[in-house]
């Protein structure tokens, strides 16, 4: 792929991942400085151009590094060199779920709550596949396997089709100058792991192409996946012996789907879980209820399945 082919598909997917929105709209570009999100910065500055959207560039700092925030705030100039408006937001990073799922949430938090009408994510082909890996390790079923969507809400992913190696040489085309982050290498990151020694030595042993077809995989699962959820949410009954006569795969993500809606915290709430509300209704033996993550528990009381908080003890 030459350069200008590359930046051609780079703007393609910007205009694709917005092309729900009118003139005016207003977009947040999530810009840490690598070269993703500054290839990301570079295709949506001319798209919002072409099609009148309102652009800015947030850059969070989670002041985890020495230098965050002359790091950040190069990031920022470097948004502001290409005509984008750009703001630098601090923020503290929490534990919950080990410190690169608290440093995300901290991140997204910040960047869906400006008031945007989309928010970009430089999320590559090659962050796919990665993602992929991981719901494969952890056995989460197909909703893990399946990835991430270019659209999914407010959050938008235009680049899932480039590689990290498109996006350096948007950057080259330009004369951009990207930071690469030192925790991108670091082994104590399950994800670093895989991007420097697994997908390298699956690529050698199997011949090349892996993250290409890791990443039709996922485009795969998840039409399978999207189309089962909207059958699912179609089916509003917590009747015990009506789930028990729905398929499978229909019945788990009723459950699950009952489970997001009292509550339960759906980045924590795994295949395990949902396993254990089918035993509610195909292997009842008296459980006493199913603990769920965010402090809601599911009970068979009376031929239904309901939730409530989980008590402090007991």
């Amino acid at each position: 792929m030459s350069l200008d082919q590359v930046e051609a598909a780079a703007r393609h997917g910007v205009r694709s991942a917005l092309d729900d929105l009118d003139p005016g709209a207003h977009l947040v570009v999530g810009l840490s400085g690598g070269s993703d999100s500054l290839a990301l910065t570079i295709a949506t500055a001319f798209v919002a151009r072409e099609q009148g959207f309102e652009v800015k560039a947030v850059v969070v700092d989670h002041g985890l590094q020495d230098g965050s925030a002359e790091i950040a705030a190069r990031a920022a100039e470097q948004a502001r060199s290409l005509g984008v408006a750009a703001e630098v937001m601090r923020v503290a990073v929490g534990t919950s779920g080990g410190p690169e799922a608290a440093a995300r949430t901290a991140r997204l938090d910040v960047l869906t709550s400006r008031g945007a009408d989309a928010v970009l994510l430089g999320h590559t082909l090659d962050d796919q596949a990665e993602t992929v890996l991981l719901g494969l390790g952890r056995g989460s079923g197909p909703r893990s396997i399946s990835g991430m969507s270019m659209r999914s809400g407010v959050l938008r992913r235009p680049l899932l089709g480039l590689t990290r190696g498109d996006t350096q040489r948007i950057c080259d085309l330009h004369g951009i100058t990207w930071w690469n982050d030192p925790h991108n290498g670091d082994a104590r990151f399950r994800r670093s792991r895989l991007r420097t020694e697994v997908l390298p030595l699956l690529e050698d042993v199997l011949g090349g192409g892996v993250a290409d077809a890791l990443a039709r995989t996922a485009d795969q699962v998840r039409t399978d996946s999207d189309l089962l959820d909207t059958l699912a949410s179609e089916v509003h009954t917590d009747v015990v012996a009506e789930l028990a006569t729905l398929h499978p795969a229909l019945r788990s993500r009723v459950l699950r789907r009952a489970a997001l809606d009292a509550g339960a915290a759906a980045d924590e709430l795994s295949a395990a879980h949902i396993d254990e509300l089918v035993r509610l209704v195909v292997d009842y033996r008296g459980q006493q209820r199913i603990e769920l993550p965010g402090r809601i528990s599911a009970h068979r009381v009376d031929g239904r399945i309901t939730f409530a908080p989980t008590p402090s003890v007991g």
